[in-house]
């Protein structure tokens, strides 16, 4: 499902950093960990199709994202990646049906109501559907930025630092949602952290 190869970035100040190959399967769950600032979220991104790599291939659902084209990889992402950004990036003058149906509809995905409809109630947002988004709690939000990522079924789940800003409880909630929801997806999620407290509920790690 997801495999890379000397896979390498370079930042704009000229440091380079090389990340370990990593090898997922169909429906695999992956935690990687490391302390901040050793490029975890450069990782996220590149495994997205967000930056491009220095060197090395990176290979999603047997697709080779060095070969493709802007716009190719755009369409790719949106129909099999789903991603849930540290920093929430919701739509603000929208509600959260609004929310959804635009990242359900994008790009030619099916404009599927049971799909929100079961989805917000396995994420306890089906009262908030007519709420905007800024209205919501943090937790809330949370919620909603995991449902954005996942709403079109999406292949590879990519979540980065999903859990940072939460207490031991709702941390606990936050993986447990990602996990069922891959599973009931048949997704392969891969989780990027340095929260310690995930560490237990991840089998599979790679460390940064």
């Amino acid at each position: 499902m997801v495999k890379t190869l000397n896979l390498a970035y370079s930042y704009v100040n000229g440091a380079e950093i090389a990340f370990p190959d990593i090898e997922l399967t169909p429906g695999e769950h992956l935690l990687v960990i490391g302390p901040s600032g050793v490029g975890k979220t450069t990782l996220l991104y590149l495994l997205a199709g967000l930056l491009p790599p220095l060197r090395g291939t990176i290979s999603i659902a047997g697709t080779e994202l060095n070969s493709l084209t802007r716009k190719e990889l755009d369409n790719f992402r949106g129909k099999h990646i789903g991603i849930v950004f540290q920093q929430y990036h919701f739509i603000k003058s929208l509600n959260v049906s609004d929310n959804l149906r635009l990242r359900q509809s994008f790009p030619e995905n099916a404009n599927d109501k049971q799909r929100r409809h079961e989805l917000s109630e396995r994420l306890g947002l089906t009262e908030y559907l007519n709420e905007k988004v800024m209205s919501l709690s943090q937790g809330q939000q949370q919620r909603l930025s995991i449902a954005l990522g996942m709403i079109h079924r999406p292949q590879l789940i990519l979540a980065d630092e999903p859990t940072s800003n939460l207490d031991d409880m709702n941390c606990v909630k936050v993986i447990d949602l990602l996990k069922e929801e891959a599973e009931i997806c048949k997704s392969s999620l891969l989780i990027i952290t340095h929260d310690l407290r995930v560490m237990s509920h991840f089998q599979n790690r790679v460390m940064l």
